[in-house]
């Protein structure tokens, strides 16, 4: 009887995360606000007899707004993890180097998603 419980339990989260993928595809560029929305809406309801109360509406604000960005066309979305995979390549510390080196040479500006997707993929220690 036990086993049959878990069993269907676990089947129910396993249809609950499959169902739930394309909505966290749709949501992954919006992010933020909805974190921020959400964060302020809980805090303005708890606290909302006093003055704390007046986090509800920017809170509400937001998770209006979050659905209204624009989301990555699906080619900028391939581009961008070829991307990732490509920088992933450099795994060594001399390689790291000499590729934040050369990016140096450049402006910010130009480099700024390259810089963010190295960022993210934090240092690596090199295993010989």
């Amino acid at each position: 009887m036990r086993a049959r419980i878990r069993r269907r339990i676990r089947l129910g989260f396993f249809l609950l995360i499959v169902a739930m993928s394309p909505v966290a595809r749709a949501v992954r560029p919006r992010w933020r606000p909805l974190l921020a929305g959400t964060v302020l809406t809980v805090t303005g309801f708890i606290l909302r007899s006093g003055p704390g109360s007046i986090a509800l509406l920017p809170g509400l604000m937001l998770l209006i707004t979050a659905p209204l960005l624009p989301g990555l066309p699906a080619e900028d979305r391939g581009r961008y993890g070829q991307l990732k995979r490509e920088l992933a390549s450099y795994s060594t510390p001399a390689q790291r180097r000499d590729l934040e080196a050369m990016l140096d040479r450049y402006p910010d500006g130009i480099t700024r998603e390259l810089r963010a997707i190295l960022a993210t993929q934090g240092p690596r220690r090199w295993q010989a």
